[in-house]
Order: structure tokens, then sequence, then C-alpha cells
């Protein structure tokens, strides 16, 4: 029988996240101002001390910030130099003319999948937001249809495919094949992106209106005639160049023995931060001295992408406090009782707990390893269950309904200019067909197997 007061937590957390998008949405309230409001509000019903509330809040915004404050900063310096030398334009080009104008949502979804394997879903986006912006406005497509399918196969590598790091720890609390799981990922995830990439985003795109101007797009300038851009060799070697240095770290253990000095340098080169890094050095070369700016051109740039990620970086942060709060209030224990006391079959009660864990802490990552190191012991008692498959769909719950507690929410919300209520109607929709689809196909392959 459930507990009472796990349900009175549950029912709070509703009436919590109501109340932070009615703040939000009807009173106009700042989004950061409406989350800690929320946090205080939920602390308070939940029953927790009054002064744990606020430190609570800060330790989530701290914890959140010491990652994302660094990523967005970094990525959009990157993306700025992109920009600024035409390298987006010369992708933005070559892709669209790969794919044609009208496959450009399978082209960003394709974008997402390779660029997303050995990044975090922030590092993933912030690296290919400026040609997503590139190539929307060179084809004059909606944001909506470039955008959305880019998330969506970020998103979709994040949780089901190694060797992304997440995807990758579910796999190795269940004592998953590698193989098979990247194997098994890759035939759910693909259809699963396209379901909730470009297939969603045509569906959604006529609905939503933008605003007419977007302070973070502008940042990526069109430099229009192609004869002046660089070559699309050494764009793409620049913007791939942080994500083969996280893919070199992932398999560190590969290339020198553990624990050695070989071994702690790649791992050090392939963190994200440290990547990022990297690349946006080697970008002042390439995209920078190479196409005739000095210093001082550079520095300018540099200086002016940071000022709209002000807001990015603090509402991540706020929604990382509100995260905690959740944590921190007990609802995540809550959930994950309600979870282990439903009697469904194994891949479902994976799915199941990863998705409540998700929905209260805001985080893929966390919901993913809670849920693993939940059901892994369970799962071991029993014969004939594909660990492979509990991985992915451990993975697939983890996605579903990302909103005001995930940075990812306002990450895109900022990013693509949208209000509170589109991003839900995109973005959290997009990632529920993500979790829905990755479980329902997960159940298809365990029956073919």
């Amino acid at each position: 029988m459930i507990d009472p007061h796990s349900t009175f937590l549950l029912l709070s957390t509703l009436v919590a996240v109501i109340a932070l998008i009615l703040l939000v949405a009807v009173f106009k309230l700042n989004p950061f101002l409406s989350l800690l409001v929320a946090s205080l509000g939920l602390g308070i019903a939940a029953g927790m001390p009054m002064v744990n509330i606020i430190h609570s809040f800060e330790t989530g915004v701290g914890g959140t910030l010491g990652h994302i404050a660094i990523v967005v900063a970094l990525g959009t310096m990157l993306g700025k130099m992109m920009a600024e030398s035409g390298a987006s334009d010369t992708i933005a080009h070559t892709l669209v003319r790969w794919f044609g104008e009208r496959r450009v949502p399978l082209a960003m979804m394709v974008s997402g999948l390779v660029v997303g394997l050995p990044a975090f879903f922030e590092v993933g986006f912030v690296l290919l937001v400026p040609i997503a912006f590139t190539v929307a406005r060179r084809t004059r497509t909606n944001i909506i249809l470039v955008c959305l399918p880019m998330a969506a196969g970020l998103s979709v590598v994040h949780g089901l495919v190694p060797p992304h790091p997440a995807a990758l720890m579910a796999a190795m609390i269940y004592k998953a094949d590698v193989g098979r799981t990247i194997l098994y990922g890759l035939l759910i995830g693909i259809p699963t992106a396209y379901l909730a990439g470009p297939l969603f985003a045509k569906f959604i795109a006529p609905s939503i209106k933008l605003a007419d101007e977007n302070p973070l797009a502008e940042e990526f300038v069109d430099h229009g005639k192609e004869r002046s851009l660089p070559s699309f060799g050494l764009s793409l070697i620049t913007i791939l160049l942080p994500v083969f240095l996280m893919l070199l770290g992932s398999w560190a253990d590969t290339f020198a023995p553990a624990g050695s000095t070989a071994n702690s340098i790649i791992k050090l080169a392939g963190n994200d931060d440290m990547a990022l890094l990297v690349g946006v050095l080697v970008s002042f070369l390439t995209l920078g001295k190479m196409r005739g700016f000095d210093r001082d051109t550079i520095l300018r740039f540099t200086n002016e992408c940071l000022a709209p990620t002000a807001t990015i970086t603090l509402l991540v942060g706020a929604g990382g406090g509100f995260g905690r709060v959740l944590q921190d209030s007990g609802v995540a224990h809550a959930i994950i009782s309600i979870a282990l006391q439903s009697h469904v079959s194994l891949l479902l009660l994976a799915w199941l707990t990863a998705a409540l864990v998700r929905l209260a802490t805001g985080s893929a990552t966390v919901a993913m390893t809670t849920a693993a190191g939940i059901v892994a012991p369970i799962a071991a008692q029993y014969t004939g269950v594909h660990p492979e498959l509990l991985a992915i769909a451990t993975g697939a719950g983890s996605l579903i309904f990302s909103h005001v507690n995930d940075g990812g929410f306002w990450l895109v919300k900022e990013y693509f200019g949208l209000s509170v209520p589109q991003t839900l109607k995109t973005w959290s929709i997009c990632e529920t067909i993500i979790a829905v689809a990755g479980l329902g196909f997960a159940f298809a392959l365990s029956f073919a197997l």
C-alpha cells in the first residue's frame, strides 16, 4: 500500500510545478524568482526545516552551475568564432547541399546523433546551435523545424546509446554487453529520433509563433557569400575536435593502462570542459588568426558573446536548485518506493522508475543511475532478461517530459526564444515521445530476440 505521506509529497510537487508555470506564463514573474518561490513553497509544504530550504536551493544552484556555466561560456565562444569566421555557414551550406532543403530537419537530426555520442546534451547543444541558426537563416526554415530535430538527436544518444557517458553508466550497472547495447541502442534510437524530431517538429512548428527578436541568435551572424568562407574541412575539424577528444577520453583505458600518466592525460583531455577549452583555443587560430582577425578582434568576439548567456546560466542554475529541493524534501524517495511497489515487467519497471526520478529531479543522468541501481539487483534474480534492453529502457524513461527543474529545458527555451508554454508544447513533448517510443521499440526488440 502506498504511504499517504508519499502521496502528499507527489501532490505537493504537482501543485508546485503548476504554480511555477502559472507564475511565469500568466503572472509574468521573472523565471528565476518563480523557481525560487516555488522551491520555498514546496520545501515548506514537504515539512523541510526552514533553515535547510534555502541551503538546499543554493546547493542545487551551485552544483548545476559548476558544470553548466563553463560549458555554456566555452561553447558560446566557440560558436561565436564559427559564426564570425563563416565556419557555421560553410557547414550549413554543405549540409543543405548534401541533404537538400526539404531534408534539413533530417540533416540536423543526424548532426545531433553524431555530435551527441561522446558529449552530454548541454555540450552538444552549444556546439550545434550556431549551425542550426545558420541553417534556418539560409533556408528560411522555421527554427523549430531545424532545432528540435537537432535536440532530439542529442537527447536520444544521451539516454540510449553508449559510448555516451550516461548510457554507458547504465549499461555497466546492468552488466550489459556494451557492443550489443550500442547496436540495440542505434536500432531503437534512430527511428525514435526521427519520430520525436523531424516528424513531430513538422506537426508542431505551424502552431508556434516565435518572437521577432532573439538576442542569442543575433550572436551567430550570417556572412552570406560562400566563396569568402573557410573550407569545409577546416570548419569540420574545428567543431569536431572537442567531440573527438571526449570520445578519446571515454576510451582512455583502451589506449593506456588505468592509473598511468598517459591514461590520466587522455582522460583530462577528454573532460567536457577541457575538450571545449582546447576547441576554443584552436578556433582562435583556425577561425581567428588564419581568417585575418587580430587579437583585439578575437577578444571582442569572446566578450560580446558572453552577455546574452547570463540569463541562461542563471535559469539553468535555478532549475538545478528546484530539483535539489525536490530531492531533499523526500520526493525522489517517495517516487522510488511507489515504483518498487508496482508489479510490472522488468523493462517497464526500469522505465517507470527512471521516468519518475527524472520528473522529480530533472536530471536524466541521475534518473538513469538511480533507476539502474534499484532495478539491477532485481534483474539479477531473473533469467532470460536482456540487460542491454534494460539499460535502453532505463535511458528512455530518464528522458521523459523535461520541465522546469531540468537545465536542458531552460537552454532550449532561451536559445530558441520560446515562452514556457511553448517550450512545454515543443521540447517537453519531444522528450516524452522519445521516452515512450524508446520503451515501445525496446519491448518490440525483446520479443524478436
